[in-house]
Formats: structure tokens, sequence, C-alpha cells
């Protein structure tokens, strides 16, 4: 009997820069988390909530240990072989909670280095277009690899109806260009890994 090679499993954290329970960001996570599991052989994404995070203070770190909260987010981070964002545009910009965990992250030994990513927004007119440009620029930084196509920013009050009274992704399309990036970030990061 032949053994059968599995395919790599992809683990993937997603982020959700709104910190609101009925964020429509939040809700193209729960979308894609369930897409993952109906229809992208080889994922797994996994929610963290970042509001538990303190505001990043180094007088936090002692001894050269951070605190265990943040220790936990470090190493679901390192654990991971890619990141899903998913922010709304606050002032051209990610918002202050999905800034601040990037930093906590980023403190020696940086947690984001080599991952691909990959970002997903909604929100008015561009849907979150120029914090998703500011987020690229940070992860130069960081060494974060994002897929560049396909892009995902969605207009959440543009008919038709985008998501129901709960936050949740009801568009048909919009789902199916939410899984064309998965399907982008999963084919990419197993590229980075050298499984492709």
């Amino acid at each position: 009997m032949e053994a059968v090679a599995s395919k790599p499993v992809i683990k993937v954290v997603a982020l959700c820069g709104s910190l609101r329970k009925g964020s429509f960001n939040r809700g193209l996570l729960r979308s894609a988390i369930q897409i993952s599991k109906d229809s992208v052989n080889g994922m797994e994404i996994e929610y963290i909530d970042i509001s538990p995070l303190p505001m990043l203070n180094t007088d936090l770190e002692v001894d050269g240990n951070f605190p265990p909260v943040v220790e936990g987010f470090r190493q679901k981070i390192l654990q991971a072989d890619s990141v899903l964002f998913a922010s709304p545009e606050y002032n051209y910009s990610v918002t202050a909670p999905l800034k601040n965990a990037i930093d906590w992250a980023s403190r020696p030994p940086n947690c984001w280095a080599d991952k691909a990513a990959a970002i997903v927004s909604t929100g008015g007119s561009f849907g979150g277009g120029l914090a998703q440009y500011h987020l690229r620029q940070i992860g130069i930084y960081l060494d974060l690899h994002f897929i560049n196509k396909p892009e995902f920013h969605l207009n959440a009050f543009a008919p038709p109806a985008k998501f129901d009274s709960n936050g949740n992704l009801i568009d048909p399309q919009s789902k199916d260009r939410l899984k064309e990036v998965l399907l982008s970030l999963l084919a990419f990061t197993l590229r980075l890994k050298g499984n492709s």
C-alpha cells in the first residue's frame, strides 16, 4: 500500500482592527473563516481578539518578559504561517488597536518576519483602501509579504446590501471575491514556505 502525501495545512491568524462587536470588518473575518472551512482545502483560520492587549509601553516588559496577554498574542503570531488583516480606515490609516497589536508583535524578536499576509477591508466609498495602503507600508519594515492581487476593499453601503443587521457578510459576489483572496493567500504562503 502506497502512502498518500497529505496536502500541507497553513495556519492563518485573523486580526480585526475594529473592536466593535457588530463590525463589518469582523464580519469579513467570520465569513473568511466559514469559507475556508467550506471550500478552501489546506487552510485553517483562527480569529485572534486584540482587545485585551494593553497599549504598547516598554515599561511593561520586565526582565525581558512581556505581559502574559502580550506573550500569548506573540506566540499565536509566531506559530502562524500567514496573517489575514481586516481593518476599517481611520483618518487615512489603520486603527489604533491594530497598530498597537502590530507594534507589540514587532518588539524583538519580530514575530511578523517572513510571513505571507492579506488585507481585506470594508467601509465607506473606497472601502478602507487607504488603510490597506498604509498597512502595506508598515509591512515593508516588518518583513511581511502581502499578496498583491486580488485586492478586496468593499463599499459597505452601496446597494445591494452587503451585511445583515449583525454585521455578517451576506452578499454572494463579495463572498466569491473573499474566497479568491483566501486562495491567493494559500498559494502565496505555500510558495514562500517552498511547498508550491
